[in-house]
């Protein structure tokens, strides 16, 4: 295929889930051909804001919000906003596609998509969405009744879109993350400070950290860490938890509370090499968000998944349960999180048999080369 340069625009939004996806699709893009112009289309005040020009891409904000589903008096005025921010969205994203004259238009989700999806199939540019999760989201399978092509990651998405518009691609994922080898491990060892004679823990709560793993590792360290010997624990909790996490700590020490072993428990408010994390785990407990379900199976890596509640339609679970369903990782539901998380996650620790299969069966479900499939779709609409 010819991979000649393109003017491509890039919406979507809201997480990390649809962000990092999406500057991996525009890295193929560059890849390919450097000369490739790409404009991203956001949300304005959300993380892509931030994060897309960290990545080296200009960004334009749409004013377009959400409807909030819980009940409280800022929901019921934000809500009310919302048919005024679509519409101005609507007209702001057709004068962006106009200046921009894109030869193709790519969603990832989110509700910063919609506008400019509409307004690009209104205006007959080729377009392609991507849908990270099992369960499709709302934006997705109302832009997939309009769009040439919808790349996908999990099988059956036949419920949600025309069966002969669909691509089975796999998630993009950052391009650091790759089968973990000896050497890998030993420098993710050494990079969070862990100690090589012991087994290796790593609690990742998503790109913003999770409350709920943060309530069960606290009370499990007020319990005296039961089960914790010859075990290291990376604890990533969020950048908004940090400084509670760290009072936490300092009152732990104070009052005599893990059982001697508070020096074994590394608490960090992010983790910028991901990679290495992942190389330094013997397990994972992770909520079952699309990308980082599909860095786990890349890294090959045992986990104990534990799908937030707070999401549309469940999508977590349905994501963790495709592989549960295959012998490719366990789960334990948010509910149970408090009184199972972290007894579990040791016993898988303590089971060397149990975390090979798991590799072995996670790792067979990788799908490494997404972005580029997603790209040679978009040459190919083009």
């Amino acid at each position: 295929m010819e991979y000649k340069p393109l003017r491509i625009i890039i919406s979507g939004g809201g997480t990390g889930g649809h962000i990092f996806p999406a500057v991996s699709i525009a890295n193929k893009l560059k890849e390919l051909n450097p000369a490739t112009e790409i404009l991203f289309v956001g949300a304005e005040g959300k993380m892509e804001m931030e994060k897309v020009p960290a990545a080296g891409y200009r960004i334009i904000g749409l004013p377009i919000v959400g409807l909030q589903r819980s009940l409280s008096l800022k929901n019921i005025v934000n809500d009310l906003k919302v048919p005024f921010k679509v519409l101005q969205s609507i007209r702001k994203a057709g004068k962006v596609l106009k200046e921009f004259r894109p030869d193709a238009a790519v969603g990832v989700g989110g509700y910063a998509s919609a506008p400019l999806l509409w307004q690009a199939t209104r205006q007959g540019i080729p377009a392609l969405i991507q849908e990270q999760n099992g369960f499709a989201g709302l934006t997705n399978k109302l832009l997939g009744k309009r769009v040439q092509k919808i790349c996908v990651a999990y099988e059956g998405m036949e419920r949600f879109f025309p069966a002969d518009r669909i691509v089975m691609s796999g998630n993009p994922i950052r391009s650091v993350i790759v089968p973990c080898t000896p050497e890998m491990k030993e420098e993710g060892v050494r990079t969070y400070g862990l100690d090589p004679a012991r087994k290796h823990l790593f609690i990742v709560g998503g790109s913003l950290g999770s409350s709920r793993f943060n309530q069960a590792v606290k009370q499990w360290i007020k319990d005296g860490c039961p089960g914790m010997e010859g075990v290291d624990v990376l604890w990533q909790c969020g950048k908004y938890y940090k400084s509670g996490v760290d009072a936490f700590m300092e009152e732990a020490r104070s009052n005599g509370w893990g059982g001697g072993q508070l020096e074994h428990i590394h608490p960090s408010d992010f983790i910028a090499r991901m990679d290495l994390a992942y190389a330094a785990a013997d397990v994972v407990i992770s909520r079952s968000g699309a990308s980082s379900v599909s860095e786990l199976c890349q890294a090959h890596k045992a986990v104990l998944f534990v799908p937030s509640p707070n999401v549309a339609e469940d999508h977590q679970t349905v994501n963790a349960m495709a592989l549960v369903n295959k012998d490719a990782a366990r789960i334990v539901k948010d509910a149970e999180a408090m009184e199972k998380m972290i007894p579990e996650a040791l016993a898988l620790l303590r089971d060397p048999e149990a975390i090979a299969s798991l590799e072995k069966h996670i790792g067979a479900l990788a799908l490494p080369d997404a972005a580029r499939i997603i790209a040679d779709e978009i040459y190919k609409l083009v």
